[in-house]
C-alpha cells in the first residue's frame, strides 16, 4: 500500500486528540513548510527518519532515443533523500 497525504492525515487523526481539519492543517502546514525549504535550496534533517538534500545537476549532453538527435539538458536541481541508520536498521528487520 502507498502511503499518501489522505493516509497521513487519518492517522494523525485517529492517534491524537486532534479533530479532522486540525489534523489535515497540521500536515498541510508541515508539507508547505517542506516544499518552502526545499525551494530555498535548504536541506531538511529529520532526526532518525533521514535528509532531504537539493542537489544542482550540471548541463549535460543527452540523445533523444526515439530520433536519436542530440540534445542539452539544461542545468536544474534536484531533491536527494538518503534515509538515516536508524531507519535503515529498522527497515532490515531491526527491533
Amino acid at each position: 500500500m502507498t502511503l499518501n497525504k489522505a493516509n497521513i492525515i487519518d492517522s494523525i487523526y485517529n492517534s491524537t486528540d486532534l479533530n479532522r481539519s486540525q489534523a489535515t492543517k497540521a500536515v498541510k502546514t508541515l508539507l508547505e513548510s517542506i516544499k518552502t525549504t526545499l525551494e530555498s535550496g535548504e536541506d531538511i534533517l529529520i532526526s532518525g527518519f533521514g535528509k532531504f538534500c537539493v542537489k544542482e545537476k550540471k548541463e549535460r549532453r543527452g540523445r533523444n532515443p526515439q530520433t536519436g538527435d542530440d540534445l542539452m539538458h539544461e542545468t536544474r536541481r534536484v531533491v536527494t533523500f538518503k534515509c538515516s541508520g536508524r531507519l535503515k536498521y529498522k527497515i532490515n528487520g531491526g527491533p
